[in-house]
């Protein structure tokens, strides 16, 4: 902990003197944010592959080594995201939620912050960063043109400009959000993977060899499974080839120095333990800082939160940070290292669910609200994943080792699990029934309960929201999602 304590004295020291003067100009804030990955680029360790813009990032700027998102699924990790706020504090916890006749309001005092943005003058865009007239992706509920936003509550889509900064006054700042498809580019089937893996080949001259991948050691070597985590690392390098076009057009719009940039995902890898869940690969998430007065090359090693993100950037441009908000200035000369993050998983589609973590310097506490439910509860998104379907064939043919059989398949979970999570990276040995732990339990046990209390927590979905969220489910022509909304109503009705 001295090394981390230290190495995070040098960067506020670093940064304190471009904090501590009226810059010339505000900053352009510009964030990356990235679909489904984890922190699977060379800078953070992966030997796979090369990513080197995002390796330029880091290299001229900072990177964190322990960032977390606070929900492990797009809809309420942008719901937080773009309020520096906990899903759960905020009502936008339970994923796709607030689409049918019922709608999620933000509290009172809660704003988005592109609204802070335009409001301090800045003009705010989102889109995929390319030259105006470049294809983007259809903003989910935003306007056309606009880049993915997936927010779980009402919100109004003139806080956006435009999907580009190019439609700004002259010397106007910009606050742009760059929405890329990330692990999503693989899609969800083994087709698609091969056709990625292909695509790979013709543009950069090789694709990833899926005998080469490190898989989790819960997951067979199964071709399959191979394929998906070889056409995913090849995702992460068309995104970082995505991230070093834009920087380019920086770079030949004289705009690079003059920005801060942020590079993110917004969860971990789309996988069987990964999104959707509170294991490191569904939190754990790349984070790097680069622009006006952010220390070249450091690297820190303190907790933070994806919620960070919000304060971080509304104080580089010299706007105030609401009260209320829970995310942190990270470069604030009065800032204090976290000594925890917190998560929370919740429904996801027609799934009910309700997990809550915490997670210090060294432990990460767990608990499991529906422990009589199987960690691969039946979810048609997952389910339609070759993945997914593969793991379920060889369970059913009973080839699978004895640990992919407890972590995945078990008919119930524990209600509490605990990790010595920077020695076990993949989350495999529960400590929670360990006699030689109980006192970190007990601790982490009362941690997580204060934070649920001062977060105000909401409380499980109503069945009135459920039915309502459901609606745009029905009479889609998906009998799997249908099965599925029925026994969540059973097993709600069995207390499960």
């Amino acid at each position: 902990m001295k090394t981390v304590c230290i190495g995070f004295l040098i960067a506020i020291a670093a940064i304190t003197p471009a904090r501590s003067a009226e810059p010339a100009a505000k900053p352009n804030i510009l964030w990356f944010v990235v679909d489904d990955m984890s922190a699977n680029f060379s800078c953070y360790g992966e030997k796979t592959i090369q990513t080197p813009h995002v390796d330029r990032l880091a290299r001229e700027g900072i990177r964190f080594t322990r960032a977390f998102t606070t929900a492990p699924v797009c809809s309420p990790c942008r719901s937080a995201m773009i309020t520096g706020m906990y899903q759960t504090s905020i009502g936008a916890q339970h994923h796709r939620s607030g689409r049918g006749a019922l709608k999620i309001h933000l509290p009172e005092g809660v704003t988005p912050i592109p609204a802070l943005f335009q409001k301090a003058g800045y003009y705010t865009c989102i889109g995929n960063g390319l030259p105006a007239g470049s294809v983007g992706k259809k903003g989910k509920r935003g306007g056309a043109g606009l880049g993915k936003t997936d927010y779980n509550f009402e919100w109004d889509a003139s806080i956006y400009d435009s999907s580009d900064w190019s439609g700004r006054k002259p010397e106007q700042p910009f606050f742009m959000q760059v929405q890329l498809a990330g692990g999503k580019l693989r899609g969800g089937n083994d087709e698609n993977a091969k056709s990625l893996l292909a695509r790979a080949q013709r543009e950069f001259g090789s694709s990833t060899d899926p005998e080469s991948v490190t898989l989790p050691p819960y997951c067979p070597r199964d071709p399959v499974l191979l394929r998906d985590w070889a056409a995913y690392l090849d995702a992460v390098r068309f995104t970082d080839q995505h991230v070093g076009e834009v920087i380019a057009r920086l770079e030949r719009e004289g705009l690079l120095d003059q920005t801060l940039i942020i590079f993110m995902t917004d969860h971990g890898i789309s996988h069987a333990r990964g999104k959707q869940f509170l294991y490191d690969e569904g939190t754990h998430i790349p984070i790097v800082v680069r622009g006006p007065g952010i220390a070249r090359g450091q690297v820190r090693d303190d907790l933070i939160e994806h919620i960070d993100m919000a304060a971080t950037s509304l104080a580089a441009a010299g706007i105030s940070i609401p009260s209320s908000m829970q995310g942190r200035d990270l470069f604030a000369k009065d800032d204090r290292p976290r000594d925890a993050v917190f998560a929370a998983r919740d429904r996801c589609d027609e799934t009910v669910e309700r997990i809550r973590s915490v997670r210090t310097d060294r432990f990460l506490y767990i608990r499991n609200f529906h422990p009589q439910r199987p960690h691969l509860q039946p979810n048609a998104y997952k389910d339609g994943k070759s993945v997914v379907q593969t793991l379920r064939s060889l369970h059913d043919a009973g080839k699978l080792d004895a640990l992919s059989e407890t972590l995945l398949f078990s008919p119930a979970r524990p209600t509490e699990e605990l990790y010595e999570w920077t020695t076990d990276r993949w989350q495999v040995r529960n400590l929670a029934a360990d006699p030689a732990q109980r006192e970190t339990l007990e601790l982490l046990r009362t941690r997580l309960d204060r934070w649920m209390a001062q977060a105000k927590d909401h409380e499980p979905e109503s069945a009135a929201m459920y039915d309502s969220d459901m609606a745009a489910y029905l009479g889609k022509g998906n009998p799997a999602i249908e099965k599925n909304i029925e026994l969540m109503k059973q097993w709600a009705k069995e207390k499960k």
